[in-house]
This record gives C-alpha cells, structure tokens and sequence, in this order.
C-alpha cells in the first residue's frame, strides 16, 4: 500500500514537473478517476478529494481571495449561495417528485402516450417543453417518476441518460431552465439572445430521444394494462404545481425587482422550501426520503466546490471552437464557474455557449445536477462505463446540434447587451450598470 502511494506521489510530481499542470488540477482529476472507478462509494470519494484539495491550498499554494483560513472562509462566503440553493432544490425537488408519484397520475400517463418507442420519445419530448419553464433538476426527477410507472420500473440506462439530456436542452434556451441560464439574465444578458440555443437542442433532443426511445421499447415497451389506473389524487397534483410556480415566481420577481438579493440570498431553494412546508399539512411529505437524498445531494455539491478552487483565471479566448469544447469539459467540470469565467471574459455568442454548458453536463451522470438527481432514484446509473456505453447518443447528439446551430445561426459574438462584435476583436471593458436600470 505504501508502494503504491509513493509511486503515485512520484507520478504526479512528474507530471506537474514537466507539464507544468497545476497539483490542484491533479488532485481534482483523481476524484473524478475515483468517482468512476468507485461508483459504490462516490460520496466517500468526493469529500475525501475535497478534504485533499483543501488542506493543499491551505498549506501550500493559498485560495484565490487569499492565503490560509481566511482565504478560505472568504471563498466559500462567495460559494454559499450556490451551494445553498442547489442543495434546497435537489432536498425540494426530491420531495415534489414522491408527491408527483403519490398522486397517481403517472400511472394514467399511459393512456395518453403513442404505442411503441413513439411513446417513450413522446415522454422525452415532455421532459424538454417542461425544463424550459421549470427547473431542469425537478423536469428530470418528475420524468424519472413517469418512466418508472410507465416502463413498470424498468428504466433502461441510455433512456435514463436521454432524460438528463432532454431536462438540459430543454432549459438551455429558457433563463429560467437552468442554473447557468439565470446566471447569465442576471448578468445582463438578453433572454431572447438565449433562446438562439433551442435551434441545437431541438436537434439534440431529436437524435438522443429517437436512439433511447427505441433501446427503451427493446428493453421494456410501455404497458397500459398492467394494473388498474388509480384514482389521481388531486391535492397532491396542485401541491406539487404550487411548489413549482413558488420556485418560479421566485427567479422571476428576484431577476425582475431585485437582482442584488440574489447574490447574498438563496431566494430559489428559500421559495421551495417555504413551499413545501406551507403544504405539508395538506398532504405530508416522505421525509424518509430526505436522509438519501441528502447524501446525494451533498456529493454534488462537494464536487461543485472542488471546481470552484480550482486556479481557473480565464478561459481561452471566444470562439466556436472553444464554445465547443466547453460542453465536453462541462462534463467533468461543473458548469456553474465555467459559465462565471465566460461572463466574466465576454465575447461569447450567449446562445451557443448556453447549449454547450447546459447540455454538455448531460454525457457524464455528475456532470449535472439533473444527472445526480436521477442517479439518486435510480442508483443503478452511478456506473460512469454503463452510462458512457449505454447512452452514447448523448454525446453524438451533442456534436450534431452544434453542428446544425453553427451552420444555421453562426457564430455571432456580442457584448452583454446585445451589441456585436467585430471580427476576432477582444470585447471592450463595459461599464458596470445597475440591472435594475
């Protein structure tokens, strides 16, 4: 055992020695090694390479807002909200989808769905006109909740993997679909440049859903009489609703009125949270579920922070290529800062970089926090080889979208308020302006 670790020690040292690649980055690649290889002890693998990576920075390199603890209590008082409000959406969502369950209207689902694997993409296709107005987390946890009535609890991993993808492209183009998506409305930038990135997920969702739909329908077709439809229970429909248009409201009216409470506030979680108690004695929540889901959403969030130390100052400069390449890195390396760095940089075309981060997370299952919470229902999909194996349409489909948005849209890089660039020229230093202006 001791052999081992001097070697690897030695290895690494090599590597930063000759490459110049930064320890940090080392360190953070091995956890992602580790989650894979490890897929059984993820969360255990995740908080040791936190510990590692911290007591690293702590000791020897410092954090960006500075050297020791000080640094660090400075860098995570900038992380918090993030944190928070991704941890109180997965925990809330979590919550909405056993009620979801509980009301029986995915049993009933069947009816209305197509015959064959034209079913399963019709419930794809759901999926994706959902995330656009809600939250990609709670599309992807309420489809998971249909699938697993619809199919008789046989999800096979590449639909699994289609539903992550269909929950991300669909709220790609929407500022209130995805985290990075609202990240970039604060920021200034226009909704309707955003929606530009429906024309690529439009044609990803076509290629992904059409290749899982029919592994589906081989693996286990739809059953409409399998068992006797329930009576749906309507105040666990409106509970799940008013929780929804709460988490909406919330974005809006926050984006809208008072965008600097945002960044010293975790008003999305808050609002669902406040939600969910308000309806509890209505119709009582699992709170068994909570205890797993936590440990589930813990692992996420420990990777997001591990990706947020990272010594990631800028990224390469704006182009296509580079829009392009983000969506793979987004696969390993959470969108979030990688969308902070871009808005920082300038000089994107907004609507193309939104559908590289926000789908691009969906080729691997923690690349996105749509995919973790699916890897919490179904825990069967924390095998990184199964998924990469099983849902390799993903990925096509991701270059194939690119590829037609490219050739469709172009590459038209503005400014944040909308005004283009020209040619390759760096963007100008903009004057910070009140958004509520």
């Amino acid at each position: 055992m001791n052999v081992g670790l001097y070697a690897g020690a030695i290895v690494i040292g090599v590597l930063c020695a000759v490459f110049g690649v930064p320890i940090d980055f080392v360190l953070f690649a091995l956890t992602l090694v580790g989650v894979a290889l490890f897929h059984h002890r993820v969360l255990q693998v995740a908080l040791t390479g936190l510990a590692v990576i911290v007591l690293y920075q702590l000791f020897f390199t410092g954090f960006k807002p500075g050297p020791g603890l000080g640094g660090f209590a400075s860098h995570m008082a900038h992380e918090w909200i993030i944190l928070t409000n991704l941890l109180g959406l997965l925990l809330g969502f979590a919550l909405l989808s056993n009620q979801f369950e509980r009301s029986s209207v995915p049993e009933v689902l069947p009816r209305f769905l197509p015959d064959g694997w034209q079913g399963a993409f019709a419930l794809l296709a759901l999926v994706f006109v959902m995330s656009s107005f809600l939250d990609n987390i709670a599309a992807a946890l309420i489809a998971g909740t249909m699938a697993r009535a619809v199919f008789r609890g046989k999800v096979h991993i590449g639909y699994l993997a289609a539903i992550v993808a269909a929950s991300n492209a669909g709220g790609s183009g929407s500022v209130v679909g995805d985290t990075t998506t609202t990240m970039m409305w604060i920021d200034g930038i226009s909704p309707v440049v955003v929606l530009d990135a429906y024309v690529a997920a439009f044609v990803a969702l076509a290629v992904s859903g059409f290749v899982a739909a029919r592994q589906q329908h081989a693996y286990a077709p739809i059953v409409r009489d399998a068992q006797a439809v329930h009576h749906v229970d309507w105040a666990r429909v409106g509970i799940v609703a008013f929780i929804l248009v709460s988490a909406i409201l919330a974005n809006v009216v926050a984006n809208l009125k008072f965008p600097a409470v945002l960044d010293k506030f975790p008003v999305i979680g808050v609002a669902v949270w406040v939600a969910i108690l308000v309806s509890a004695p209505l119709r009582q929540p699992d709170w068994k579920l909570l205890p797993d889901a936590f440990k589930g959403s813990v692992f996420l969030l420990a990777l997001v922070t591990c990706a947020s130390l990272m010594p990631v100052e800028k990224l390469p400069p704006a182009s296509w290529q580079s829009a392009f390449s983000l969506g793979f890195i987004s696969s390993v390396f959470d969108n979030i800062p990688l969308t902070a760095l871009a808005l920082k940089q300038g000089g994107y075309d907004w609507g193309m970089l939104a559908y590289c981060v926000g789908y691009g997370g969906s080729m691997i299952w923690f690349g996105s926090s749509a995919g973790v919470a699916i890897s919490n229902m179904y825990t069967e999909a924390k095998s990184v080889g199964r998924w990469v194996r099983h849902g390799w349409h993903v990925a096509l489909a991701y270059v194939i979208g690119f590829a037609v948005m490219l050739a469709i849209v172009g590459w038209h890089p503005t400014d944040k308020h909308g005004r283009a660039l020209l040619g390759d020229a760096p963007p100008v230093a903009e004057e910070v302006l009140p958004l509520a202006a």
